[in-house]
This record gives structure tokens, sequence and C-alpha cells, in this order.
């Protein structure tokens, strides 16, 4: 047992009424403890839950985000780019009622010289939702046995990379069985959305469902000297817009007076149908994105039309959110896609 972590338990698991909230450094501190295995597992399933209970500060997660960056991977910065690295902050757990678009959305933006990164892990509970690295195998895209080297030389060639928690980040992945233990996503999980592990200029865009979180996410990026974000109220919790629904996003702002603003993209002002695709079985889903990958229409379109226009604009390549829409609609009558997939594919087999 470690007496020095049964201190920071026993601040933040004291009930409703004496407990307190940790400083960055002790946060910090207990998210050291809990990856490195100096904390006991009763203890750290007891912290999960305390924190779950207690909702973390955006202090609290700035300390542990402190932690995730020194003992996890990091790519380095990537020369003669034009455009800040985009990192794609996207739920673990995966998805489980909507099809996912964020795969092509990254395609789209390697297709466009603005570089990407992707971060996640194999099926997670409580979700046990479709989880990205799957996605990528079933086009062909094996991304489980990088190298931090291999995963570093794919970003400066293709525009694209990906960092694989049990592969990248094995201190985390070890506390993914806490998940399944304690039967509720514990607040690790807003880490996955807001980690960003690059060295060099980075534009963080990340998914969010309940308001209460983007603010401490808005917190903790401030803490941290984040000065480019973008936070989406998407899909299940992603950075996917929603066609069904008005999306809220959050986007930092030099001209505001609080250093964020808030967005509303409504999808008929771009003649879009007002329906997001259900992802009823993985088979149907992977036919339909097959499918926009060979210039073909697909359910999926729309919804690549709207987020990949969104990106687009949202990084810097378009002037408007139109003219970025229009410039996706244009690509995916192309094989562009597709040739940004080979190519891809054609890095990882040298």
């Amino acid at each position: 047992m470690s007496a020095e972590f049964r201190e920071l338990l026993k601040k933040v698991g004291s009930g409703a009424h004496t407990h307190k909230d940790l400083t960055r450094e002790e946060a910090h501190q207990a998210a050291t403890m809990m990856l490195t295995g100096v904390a006991t597992p009763a203890q750290i399933g007891a912290f999960l839950i305390a924190q779950r209970i207690k909702r973390p500060t955006g202090i609290e997660l700035a300390g542990m985000l402190d932690a995730y960056s020194e003992l996890g991977a990091t790519l380095d910065t990537i020369p003669n780019t034009s455009y800040p690295l985009t990192i794609l902050g996207i739920p673990y757990d995966g998805r489980s009622r909507t099809a996912p678009i964020s795969p092509i959305t990254a395609l789209i933006l390697a297709c466009h010289n603005i570089p990407v990164l992707m971060h996640g892990g194999k099926t997670m509970p409580t979700k046990y939702g479709l989880p990205l690295i799957e996605i990528w195998q079933n086009l062909g895209v094996n991304l489980s046995k990088l190298t931090i080297e291999k995963a570093q030389s794919l970003l400066a060639k293709t525009n694209f990379s990906f960092l694989y928690l049990p592969q990248h980040f094995p201190l985390a992945n070890k506390l993914v069985q806490y998940r399944e233990e304690i039967g509720k996503r514990p607040p690790l999980a807003t880490l996955e959305l807001i980690w960003q592990p690059y060295t060099g200029n980075s534009h963080l865009i990340a998914g969010f469902v309940h308001p209460p979180t983007e603010k401490m996410i808005r917190e903790a990026l401030h803490l941290r000297g984040v000065k480019q974000f973008t936070l989406i109220k998407g899909l299940e919790g992603s950075p996917d817009l929603k066609l069904a629904q008005t999306t809220i996003v959050c986007i930092n702002s030099s001209d505001k007076e609080e250093g964020y603003e808030y967005l509303k993209i409504h999808p008929e002002e771009f003649d879009l149908t007002r329906h997001d695709i259900e992802l009823e079985d993985y088979d149907s889903y992977y036919q339909q994105l097959h499918k926009l990958l060979q210039g073909q229409q697909s359910t999926l379109s729309e919804g690549v039309v709207l987020n990949g226009g969104f990106y687009l604009w949202r990084c810097g390549y378009s002037p408007s959110l139109k003219e970025a829409i229009d410039t996706v609609n244009d690509v995916l009558k192309t094989d562009k896609l597709l040739t940004k997939l080979e190519e891809i594919k054609a890095v990882l087999s040298n």
C-alpha cells in the first residue's frame, strides 16, 4: 500500500461535504502513481470512483495530463508543414449507435497537406463500441504494431499517423481493466480526449457530451497553455458533427475576453439531410465506407461532406465553410482519398 497515495485518496474520497480538490501537483502525483503501479489496485479503483462521484476539476485534469505527457509516447515536430498538426480526441471505447466519420475526415485533412494524428486502443469497456483501430484494419491499414519510429515516419511522409495505447502507452493501457471492474468510465476517459502527444504546434479537436465536461476541458487546456482548440458536442461524444441536430462547437478566440466562443453548425444551410447514419452492423458500415472511397455514392457521403468541410475550414484550408464543403464534394468524385489510403499502406509496408 502507498501511504502517500492514501492521503490523496482521502482528500477526494471523504464525501460530498468534506472532500477537497487536489492541486495540480497532487493530481500529477496521483496519476503518476496510478500509471507506474505505486498505488495498489484497491487504491486505484477507489480513487477512480471517488473522482467520478466528485467530478474532476480542470486543475486536476491539467495535473493528470502532465503525467500523461511525461510517461506516454510523443511524436516530434514534423518539418515543412503549413498547418498545425490536428489531434483528434475521440473516446477510446468507440461507437455503438452511429457510423464513425472521423477516419475519412483524417484522410481528407491529409490529402490537403494538413497533418493529423489519431490515437486510441482496442475494444474497451464499458461501451465496447467499434474502435478506430478496427476501422483502419478493415481498410487494410494495420496500425497496431507501429514502433514509435514508424509512427513518426508515417506522419512525416503521409500527413497521417496513429498512436495505439497498448503499443505506445502501455502504462495507461493497464488502467483500462478498471473500467470493467468499476463498471463506469473513470475520469481518465476525459484525458483521452485532450491528450496531445506531439512536441510541435498542434490544434486539438475533441468531442464531448456534457457541458460541465467542456468547461473542465477548457480550464485544463488554459492551464497547460494550449492556445488552439476546437471542442465539438458531437455524435456519441466524438468530434463528428451531427446531421440530425445542430452541432454546438466551442473554439478558442482571441477576440473574446473569455478566450473562447461558441458556434452552431446547421446542416440544412448546406442542403444536407437531417439524418445521422445508424451503426446497424459493422459489415454494412464497412461496405458503405469502401463505396465512399471508390468514389461511389454512400450513405456516409453527407456526413463526410459536413465533417470534412467543417474541418478544412476550421483548420485554415478554406476561407469559408461553404467553400470547404464544395471542396469535399469535389474530392468525393475523385480517387484522392483512396490514393492517400494506398500511400499510407505503402509506407507501412516498407
